[in-house]
């Protein structure tokens, strides 16, 4: 029996070589289909958007790719490393590789190898990109594709409660004393009833309140409007109301989201959700490490028994189980109904165990 844990270096890189090339062409094929058929269904609203030209429907198309990409990866992974397996085993590969002496976690551990490393890849690019053009996105398709300076670290349509009166904000931008509103717009409300509306272009934080600029007043019983200069108003309301109001999990890196998490519970708001989340930014990326040992069932067994067909299915139906138990745990983590860690973390290391249970009683 070999003793080191990887076969040689040629057989190593010619494995992972195959696993890497036939993953990436399974995702390029995905991630065409899927942009294409989400285009034909977005295209229609963003060209109804005035202003819009065909120029925007290649920034939709740059800023969802991404996403695509980031969801169908893990999927990419494990057809990839099914389709290494079933050639290696019909080429009797596999075979030779283990009348060498090569255990069942030898042969796979050149394609776990490049699973790990297409895991890091994955974390990073969902940090640098997937989730700017994530909160990029949202912001543009909550004004229904409007023309707006597209900035991912502004907000769009936040509303906050203050008492009675509902306050909007078209934009936030910043944090803290440097937080800066847009298109404000305050609904002064008495015994459930509308009484005025003011407006105004910008608002900053003053004076324990929000001083308003060139804000008017719409009388709603009257009728009339009147200028109001720029007056403090909703004095009860921090900054941090706004910036909090509406925090995208997807939209925001680890450190990011980790920072929004402390912050919440320091005004003493629900995070259960949230940390669910972080938790599962990197246990997502990891998913990938798990796709070669569930796929393995394919690899292992005679082809010639005729059985390999029946192989395959059951490694694909057992990566796609994990794929749903992970969107479940989520779910539940969301909901509250999970804690956060065992949300994230409980399907990678539920079907890491089942994978190593199926690998050891296929191998034989």
């Amino acid at each position: 029996m070999q003793t080191q844990f990887f076969p040689s270096r040629t057989m190593s890189i010619y494995m992972a070589r195959m696993f890497l090339v036939r993953t990436l062409a399974v995702l390029a094929a995905l991630v065409l289909v899927l942009q294409a058929l989400d285009l034909l269904g977005e295209a229609d609203k963003i060209l109804a958007a005035p202003g819009n030209d065909n120029a925007d429907l290649w920034r939709y198309v740059s800023m969802r790719t991404p996403q695509i990409i980031q969801r169908f990866l893990p999927f990419s992974v494990l057809l990839g490393t099914l389709v290494t397996m079933v050639t290696l085993n019909q080429n009797s590969e596999v075979i030779s590789m283990k009348a060498s002496g090569l255990s069942a976690h030898q042969v796979l551990a050149p394609l776990m190898l490049a699973s790990l490393g297409v895991a890091a890849i994955a974390f990073t690019f969902n940090e640098r990109i997937v989730t700017r053009a994530t909160a990029t996105l949202n912001r543009w398709q909550k004004v229904d594709y409007a023309q707006i300076p597209m900035d991912s670290r502004v907000q769009a349509d936040i509303w906050v409660r203050d008492g009675h009166q509902l306050i909007n904000a078209g934009s936030v931008e910043g944090r803290g004393a440097r937080t800066r509103l847009s298109d404000v717009s305050i609904y002064v409300r008495s015994g459930g009833e509308l009484q005025a509306i003011i407006r105004a272009p910008k608002a900053q934080p003053e004076a324990g309140g929000w001083r308003l600029q060139n804000a008017t007043r719409f009388d709603v019983a009257r009728g009339v409007k009147q200028d109001l200069g720029s007056p403090v108003l909703a004095k009860n309301v921090g900054p941090e109301r706004f910036t909090l109001a509406s925090v995208d999990a997807d939209g925001l890196s680890f450190m990011q989201l980790w920072t929004a998490i402390g912050e919440l519970e320091a005004a003493g708001r629900p995070t259960q959700s949230l940390k669910a989340s972080l938790w599962h930014k990197i246990s997502g990326p990891l998913s990938t490490l798990l796709m070669p040992l569930l796929a393995a069932v394919a690899a292992f067994g005679v082809a010639r028994s005729g059985r390999l067909f029946v192989r395959a299915i059951i490694g694909m139906a057992l990566g796609f189980a994990y794929f749903v138990a992970d969107n479940f745990g989520l779910a539940m983590g969301g909901l509250g109904i999970y804690p956060p860690l065992l949300a994230a973390w409980g399907p990678f290391l539920l079907f890491l165990l089942i994978g190593e249970f199926v690998l050891i009683k296929t191998e034989e």
